[in-house]
């Protein structure tokens, strides 16, 4: 029954990501709003997800400068804004993830599901990529934060070079070689 019911497609059938909107006066503190407590109830009881985010706090983010958004964060003891966790959440309920592309002029990233191979994730940037796909040469986003620059990750040994077969992980930074 399950496999036919998921074949309708019914939005009842769709997994649920439960935002909550809180006053920047519960924004650090779990349990304090007891509807916010029972909507993370409900969510966990049905194995959805539910994250708490305070509008407020995200409008006033969104006008910082760069340098003051951290500071302002830290004031309600935030890592990170709402947004940044809202945009992680609805990855995940998706199953995607983002790898990165670089050339001289340009770095793009590109979402792609979870399970994705080298040569799939080739054809999401062109067809010929993935037609004439050789190998990838990969190296973690993380390296790159590290280490400055693409060089470095180089000398330090942290690129690898990837076949088709290859299951692309989140964050990979990667250049395909390919042959038309």
């Amino acid at each position: 029954e399950l496999v036919f019911f998921r074949s309708l497609q019914l939005l009842s059938g769709k997994p649920i990501l439960y935002i909550a909107n809180v006053n920047d006066n519960e924004i650090m503190y779990d349990n304090k709003n007891k509807n916010v407590k029972v909507l993370f109830d409900l969510a966990k009881s049905e194995g959805n997800n539910a994250i708490r985010i305070c509008a407020t706090i995200e409008q006033e983010i969104a006008l910082l400068p760069e340098k003051e958004k951290k500071i302002f964060l830290a004031e309600y003891s935030l890592s990170e804004p709402g947004l940044n966790k809202v945009i992680r959440a609805g990855f995940e309920l998706l199953g995607l993830q983002t790898f990165f592309t670089a050339g001289d002029k340009q770095v793009r990233a590109w979402t792609i599901k979870k399970g994705t191979t080298a040569v799939q994730a080739a054809g999401k940037i062109h067809t010929d990529f993935e037609r004439g796909f050789i190998k990838a040469e990969i190296y973690p986003y993380e390296a790159l934060v590290q280490y400055g620059s693409e060089q470095a990750v180089s000398e330090k040994g942290l690129t690898r070079q990837e076949g088709k077969s290859y299951f692309v992980r989140d964050g990979d930074c990667i250049y395909f070689l390919y042959n038309i």
